[in-house]
């Protein structure tokens, strides 16, 4: 079956960085689409970024512009989100998510697959 696990969270004073991955199991990585999403407390699990596996795009929420980065490592079927100049609004457990889809966009109800999440806490 499809496994996801996320590491990498912690915690970290504003502006620093952190780098999340998600490494994915169960599945044929180069064809499923890779999301990061993240819930704060009290709050609506929000999109964060997204590699499509179609031509390699990659999405963004306007939130983290300029600041996160999403890659993927094809060879260790892994995921990343590279987190700099993090603000202490960052702080939220942070969803890895995949689909087969080319492109499931920023709703989470289009992704099928979800990890356990990672707490990222920014202090000020």
């Amino acid at each position: 079956q499809v496994q996801l696990e996320e590491s990498g969270g912690g915690l970290v004073q504003a502006g620093g960085s952190l780098r999340l991955s998600c490494a994915a199991s169960g599945l044929t990585f180069r064809a499923y689409s890779m999301g990061w999403f993240r819930q704060a407390p009290g709050k609506e699990r929000e999109f964060v970024a997204l590699h499509g596996w179609y031509a390699g795009a990659t999405h963004l929420a306007d939130s983290v512009k300029g600041r996160f980065t999403i890659s993927r490592d094809a060879a260790k079927n892994t995921v990343f989100l590279f987190m700099n100049s993090l603000k202490p609004e960052d702080t939220a457990v942070y969803y890895c998510a995949t689909d087969a889809s080319p492109w499931p966009g920023t709703d989470e109800h289009n992704y099928r697959y979800w990890g356990q999440g990672t707490q990222v806490t920014v202090s000020s």
